[in-house]
């Protein structure tokens, strides 16, 4: 009879803790399963930012954004239902469309939009910009290839004025996740490009110089 006693003594003591790690269980169960949810479905925004950029590339604006129209909405459905705890693991797909629509803008010599304007999160918007200098490489590469030199230096004159914009959050690398390693990447691209660039100018001044020679 004492250890029944005893039994009932401890559960007595226990109860709140019990119930509480019932709700804590059920709590934890649905964040789980949102995170799930939310993991799988958004890689179809990263997919259609991705279709987005090579569209871009290829010079088909019209399909470029109708992508990133679709991707836009699917970010404003999926924030709607997500529970602040959960908004960490927008971060992805929204760096996406900042990088997306970032070089969208760019391509269409158009203020590259605010942070609020895409109604992203700061360090989204930060790390999409990041990105977005990585595009302006091979876009820069691009016009070279067909002959538009003007529009490859405008481009890498962009280029170099992100980096440095971006440049200071190299210091806050521990807020912003991947900040200094992109950056260091970057810089790595914003040099690469700078030569070439330079050696394209140099080219281009020597045949005119040479045509002018021959008139």
């Amino acid at each position: 009879m004492a250890t029944d006693s005893s039994s009932s003594s401890n559960r007595g003591t226990t109860k709140n803790v019990k119930v509480s790690l019932d709700k804590i269980s059920t709590s934890m169960v649905k964040v789980q399963n949102d995170r799930e949810f939310l993991l799988k479905n958004t890689r179809q925004i990263v997919i259609h930012c991705s279709k987005g950029i090579i569209a871009i590339h290829n010079q088909d604006i019209k399909t470029a954004k109708s992508h990133l129209n679709n991707a836009n909405k699917l970010l404003i459905q999926y924030k709607k239902k997500t529970d602040p705890n959960l908004k960490k693991y927008l971060i992805v797909p929204e760096q996406e469309f900042v990088e997306a629509a970032a070089f969208m803008a760019i391509v269409e010599k158009r203020a590259i939009p605010s942070v609020g304007t895409l109604k992203v999160s700061e360090e989204a918007y930060v790390l999409g910009l990041l990105d977005c200098i990585g595009e302006l490489k091979r876009f820069v590469l691009d016009k070279i290839r067909r002959g538009h030199t003007d529009d490859a230096v405008n481009a890498f004159n962009i280029m170099q004025e992100l980096f440095s914009l971006l440049y200071p959050f190299a210091s806050l690398d521990k807020i912003i996740k991947d900040a200094r390693r992109k950056l260091d990447v970057d810089r790595m691209l914003v040099e690469d490009t700078r030569t070439i660039v330079t050696q394209e100018i140099r080219r281009k001044d020597l045949i005119d110089t040479i045509k002018k020679l021959k008139r």
